[in-house]
């Protein structure tokens, strides 16, 4: 199968009536659109709720007042232009501010925007950063979409990492494995790449970001399979989304084909509240009423996957949920309290861990590290 075609040009999709493509039109001046004919052909354009159409077409409520830009305060992570080093073993390299898909709900919404720079051509600084601090053992390669990237600069990028010893683990997100699995089976070259650089001992891993069972096509599974061989281990997150995956028996079906399928189910997240990201927001009692039952309808394997918040103090693992109460931990801490655990009052409409009444009193918001990131740091407070 040949490579996909990009669209970045709402007006060519004539599935969309023209009355409504002039509406998203205010969309797609603010943010960029961008999306594939493969892609395409899995949404049912008959169904005007198909979660695939509304995981990558623009919706009104992007434009609505609600949530900020850095929704985590990544801005308060950078150490050195480029490089994120939030928790002690793990450095976060931003690699690509270009998507394959342009996913409606990302946390990184920011970059859809031209006045934001994050990423950067130039990975020196923050591989002198990473080989200068030996506790960090894993390096997440992330953007945007690291598999965006060619093949040559991937290498690259594989080739300097592997010359630092303390670095065990390199870790790829990326959407591509759904959105343009040919890039992935049709690239030999990426493959071999994969295959010298994920040893028994130091393995690369891809952070797939699969949000809906539909998305798993025979493509997509041929996909996984081509990384499996190059030994790289693949694994899923996704956040659950109001209108896409708020369904048990969606979230099981997908728990269930990505354990059939040898990619482990990894995060389910609370989606951030990013600006414009209203539209899929639940409130956090929702999300883990389905999560639970969408476990309940797994095997053992599914049931690995973590119920979690990337908030600004680390990731919040959602124990429970009951009678009013939540009962959370850190599963990671920007401050070393891994383990903490925490039971707060949980009003019925709260969507994100500062709704919660008392949250103040387990962390405080971080200054920033560095000015590496100026632009975001202005527009993190503003709203749309």
């Amino acid at each position: 199968m040949s490579q996909p075609k990009y669209i970045t040009d709402i007006d060519k999709l004539t599935n969309i009536p023209e009355k409504d493509r002039e509406k998203l039109k205010r969309i797609t001046d603010k943010f960029v659109f961008r999306v594939n004919d493969y892609y395409l052909n899995l949404i049912d354009w008959n169904d005007p709720a198909d979660p695939i159409r509304k995981l990558v077409i623009p919706n009104e409520d992007e434009l609505g007042e609600y949530g900020r830009w850095d929704a985590s305060d990544e801005d308060t992570n950078y150490v050195v232009p480029g490089c994120q080093h939030k928790y002690g073993s793990t450095a976060l390299l931003i690699v690509s501010e270009v998507c394959g898909a342009y996913c409606r709900y990302c946390f990184r919404k920011r970059l859809f925007r031209n006045d934001v720079k994050e990423a950067v051509s130039d990975v020196e600084p923050g591989m002198e950063y990473i080989a200068e601090h030996p506790e960090i053992n894993n390096v997440l390669l992330t953007g945007g979409d690291s598999l965006i990237l060619g093949t040559p600069k991937l290498r690259t990028i594989f080739e300097r990492l592997r010359a630092i010893d303390h670095v065990q683990i390199i870790r790829l997100g990326s959407k591509l494995p759904v959105f343009n699995p040919m890039r992935i089976y049709e690239d030999e070259a990426l493959l071999e790449t994969i295959r010298t650089y994920s040893s028994p001992q130091k393995r690369i891993y891809i952070m797939a970001h699969i949000n809906h069972p539909r998305e798993i096509t025979p493509e997509a599974m041929r996909g996984f399979e081509a990384l499996h061989q190059a030994g790289a281990i693949v694994v899923n997150q996704t956040p659950v989304l109001r209108g896409i995956n708020d369904d048990p028996e969606v979230l099981g079906e997908l728990l269930d084909k990505l354990s059939w399928a040898g990619v482990t189910p990894y995060y389910f997240f609370v989606n951030r509240p990013v600006a414009g990201n209203k539209a899929f927001v639940l409130a956090l009692k929702e999300v883990y009423e389905i999560v639970e039952k969408a476990k309940a309808l797994t095997s053992g394997l599914g049931k690995r996957v973590r119920l979690s918040m990337s908030h600004t103090s680390g990731k919040i693992e959602i124990l429970a949920i009951e009678n009013g109460k939540a009962y959370l931990k850190y599963h990671q801490s920007r401050d070393g309290h891994y383990g903490r655990f925490m039971t707060l009052d949980c009003p019925e409409d709260a969507s994100w861990f500062d709704d919660l009444p008392g949250n103040e009193r387990y962390w405080a918001k971080p200054s920033k590290k560095t000015d590496a990131v100026v632009s975001v740091n202005a527009l993190s407070d503003n709203r749309l």
